[in-house]
């Protein structure tokens, strides 16, 4: 986790394309850049860089 909370908690929300790796708002049926609808959601666990 980051220094805040609900920022970590904000990001953890969104939803990921499979196809192109873009960042899509929470609840999205559709990638906003490609049409797919292989979407996932991002991990929960968000990674500290050392």
């Amino acid at each position: 986790m980051g220094k805040f909370a609900i920022a970590d908690e904000q990001l953890a929300k969104t939803v990921v394309c499979r196809k192109c790796k873009a960042r899509n708002k929470a609840g999205s049926k559709m990638c906003r850049k490609c049409g797919s609808t292989a979407l996932r959601p991002k991990s929960k666990e968000l990674r500290v860089k050392k």
